[in-house]
Formats: C-alpha cells, sequence, structure tokens
C-alpha cells in the first residue's frame, strides 16, 4: 500500500511537467460532473437559490460540460505528449506517427529468421520496419576472431553471431550501436581483435551464469525490437566431412580449407535446444531461413534436433531466402536447386514452402570482381525449384554496396517475406 501511494506521488515530482496537467484534467471533470448535475437540474442546486430556475441552470451546465470536456482532452494530450518526449525525444514533432507506427509494428506478424552472419543481420534491419514481433535464432559454432577467443578463453559461446543480430535490431542511440560493434586495435594489447559487444556479452554471462539471460540483459540496453536467442547454449563445434574424406573441425577451417565440403555436423552430436526457440517457433506466423553461408551460418542451426523438429511442425510460411553469389570454400557452382538439395541432406523433410530468389541481373563488373574471387552468380533455376515440390518466388534483391559487393536489399526482402504471409492468410482461415 505505501508503496503503490509513494509511486502515484513520484508523478509530482519537479519537472516532469506532469502536475499542471494533472490539475487542469481534475478541474476538466469536476466542471464535467457539475454540468451534468445541472442539466439533471437536481433540487440540492434549487437550495443555491442563484441559478434562475431550471432553464438558466441548464444553460450554465452546457457550458460546464463543453469546458470540462474541452480542459480534460487538452490536459489528457499534454500528459501524454510529456510521457512521451521524456521515453522519445522525437515524439515532440511527430507523436502522432510515432504511435501509429508503434502500434503497428506491434501488430505486426510474429517472425522466427533463423541463420547467422552478415546475411542473418541484414535481414533483421529490414524485418524490423514491418514488425517488432521478431525472433532471430542465430548459429553459436563460430570459433573464429574474437568469438572464437572468448569461446577458448572464457568457456562462454560464440557471441559474434549473436551481437551483429541485436545491433541489427536495435532502437537505440547510434553512439550505442557504433560502441557495441567497436574493434580494438592493434595497440590495445590482449584486447587487440575484440569486439566490444562480444566482451561485454561474454561478461554478462560470467556475471549472470546464462548465456540466454546475458543476451536478454544486452537487449534491453539496446532496446531492441524483438529478441535474439541462441539455438542451444551447450558448448558445440561445427565439423565437415570433406568430399575427398578429411574431417576439418572448427567453422574458420572449413571454410579456409578451400575443398569441397560433403557434410557437417556438430561435436557432441544431438546438443539440447533451448525452449523457448520452441516456443517462438511453434507460435510464428512466418520462419525465414537465410540468407547466409549455407554449410557454416543455416545448416549448424538445423543440427539442433529440437530446432529441427519445431521447424518441420510449426504452421507458419516457411521462407528460404537463397544466396544471391556463391561462397569461395562452401558452395562453389551452387544454384538455388543446389543449396535446397543441401539443407534437404541434413535436414531430412526440407523445412520450408517456398524459396526467394533474385531475378535481377548483377553488373558484369560486379561479376569480374566475384569470379576473380572463384564466386559466380546463383542461378535461380525456378524450374527444378518447383520440380522438388516448393514454391519458387522470384524478386529483384540485388543491393551493390558502394565498394562493390553485392548483398541482398533488405527492404524488397522484408516486404516480398510479409507479402507472402499476407497472401497465405486467407488459405490458413
Amino acid at each position: 500500500m505505501i508503496g503503490a501511494l509513494h509511486r502515484a506521488l513520484g508523478w509530482l515530482h519537479p519537472g516532469l511537467k506532469v502536475k499542471r496537467w494533472l490539475l487542469l484534467l481534475i478541474v476538466g471533470v469536476a466542471a464535467l460532473c457539475l454540468g451534468v448535475l445541472l442539466i439533471a437540474n437536481l433540487t440540492v442546486f434549487d437550495l443555491i437559490g442563484s441559478l434562475g430556475g431550471p432553464r438558466r441552470a441548464t444553460m450554465v451546465g452546457l457550458v460546464a460540460m463543453l469546458f470540462g470536456l474541452l480542459a480534460a482532452v487538452v490536459s489528457l494530450r499534454q500528459l501524454v505528449r510529456s510521457v512521451a518526449i521524456a521515453l522519445h525525444p522525437e515524439a515532440e514533432s511527430r507523436l502522432v506517427d510515432l504511435m501509429l507506427n508503434q502500434r503497428r509494428l506491434q501488430f505486426g506478424p510474429r517472425v522466427v529468421a533463423i541463420g547467422g552472419g552478415t546475411g542473418l543481420s541484414a535481414l533483421l534491419r529490414g524485418l524490423k520496419r514491418f514488425t517488432t514481433n521478431i525472433a532471430a535464432i542465430a548459429t553459436v559454432a563460430d570459433d573464429g576472431g574474437s568469438s572464437g577467443r572468448l569461446r577458448e578463453d572464457m568457456g562462454v559461446p560464440p557471441p559474434g553471431d549473436i551481437r551483429n543480430c541485436l545491433v541489427a535490431l536495435a532502437d537505440s542511440e547510434p553512439l550505442m550501436t557504433e560502441l557495441l560493434q567497436y574493434r580494438f586495435n592493434g595497440q590495445a594489447g590482449g584486447l587487440s581483435g575484440h569486439s566490444f559487444g562480444n566482451l561485454l556479452i561474454a561478461a554478462l554471462t560470467e556475471i549472470t551464469g546464462d548465456f540466454e539471460l546475458a543476451i536478454r540483459e544486452t537487449s534491453r540496453v539496446l532496446a531492441i525490437r524483438g529478441r535474439v536467442l541462441p539455438p542451444t547454449a551447450d558448448p558445440v563445434a561445427l565439423c565437415a566431412r570433406m568430399a575427398d574424406g578429411s574431417v576439418v573441425r572448427g567453422e574458420s577451417s572449413i571454410t579456409a580449407a578451400g575443398r569441397a565440403i560433403d557434410y557437417v555436423y556438430l561435436d557432441p552430436p544431438n546438443p539440447r535446444g533451448l525452449d523457448e526457440v520452441a516456443k517462438v517457433i511453434a507460435e510464428a506466423d512466418l520462419i525465414v531461413i537465410g540468407p547466409g553461408s549455407t554449410f557454416t551460418s543455416i545448416i549448424p542451426n538445423f543440427l539442433v534436433p529440437a530446432v529441427n523438429e519445431a521447424v518441420h511442425a510449426a504452421a507458419a510460411t516457411k521462407v528460404f531466402v537463397c544466396n544471391i553469389m556463391t561462397q569461395p570454400g562452401e558452395t562453389i557452382g551452387f544454384s538455388a536447386a543446389d543449396h535446397v538439395r543441401t539443407i534437404q541432406r541434413h535436414t531430412g523433410e526440407l523445412p520450408f514452402d517456398y524459396v526467394l530468389m533474385n531475378s535481377a541481373p548483377v553488373d558484369e563488373w560486379v561479376l569480374e570482381r566475384y569470379r576473380a574471387a572463384g564466386a559466380d552468380l546463383v542461378e535461380p533455376d525456378y524450374t527444378e525449384v518447383a520440380r522438388m515440390g516448393l514454391i519458387p518466388v522470384r524478386a529483384d534483391l540485388v543491393n551493390v554496396s558502394s565498394d562493390g559487393w553485392v548483398r541482398h536489399d533488405s527492404q524488397v526482402v522484408a516486404r516480398r517475406l510479409i507479402e507472402l504471409v499476407e497472401e497465405r492468410v486467407p488459405a490458413l482461415m
């Protein structure tokens, strides 16, 4: 009781700019009540003797009601504005737009995005413009760079892909997101090469004793739209059996091997999935798989049995976003259908119904740059994909960065994915 009273009185602290509007609201409600009583011509007002009879009482009552209504509307509007500006400075100039947009995002479809690397984070930047109901499931099999060192030194799951997803979904100040992505240079001694965000997640994991809780706390700092989850909290290593029969251990070593990959698996096998991951997958309206490195970013998530089973059982619209370019060390010479077959081989029954492929041409000078590195354009073989029982979806997805690298246009991809959900809704009802 005392605590509730203390919180209520907290609204009267100086500087909140709400006391004047609370007072006006009280006056307005009182005037409104007075007006109703006067119009009702209750006998208590006859005792006053100065109202001049029922007709004058009615006129005074109408004026009191109008004043009270106006005062209540103005005070409520200003109260909302004062609170909104305190929480979001931009609300001062476009409060209605912000409120409408936030409400639209809150009622957006429930989306689960599965993958890792830059592909997943780019997708999330587009999806957060359409909904806040996003759950990103990012692989934790990375063993290179800062993530690999933290994994070896501190025994925490590699946080690199998780960090990128958190930053992609962030709705915080630009300086904060820049801080999370900051990487210490060679002058920093033992910190050299480490990302500040990775260090923060690793430190929170040691403090809380729980990797998932550490991610949740980092999410609060960044005020992200949605949530980010690892497929498993168990320490796992990604291994590959190469086409020549050799075995390579470690994600970074697999890509660097430069040999055709036959099959990938986790060591130890069958890690435990998180209950929360299975829950968000079961409740999803849309499950997006990719884009990203097929063998080292997408498939590792499905090597967690609970994730694979949950996706197969889900009633959501399931879409595979195919890469635009092949990847040296992983998918040289792959067409879209080859990507699909590779995923099917690792997951059993295909975990998606649609395949979103790029139909836009890529400039020759860009292709020449990729070919020099051993990569090329992924052939969007629509007929072969359809023959596999899937629905091919084509769109102009190319976005060439200023430095000449091909990326998915996150806005176009997100818009097309949302359209697929909306097109399927009547069929589900």
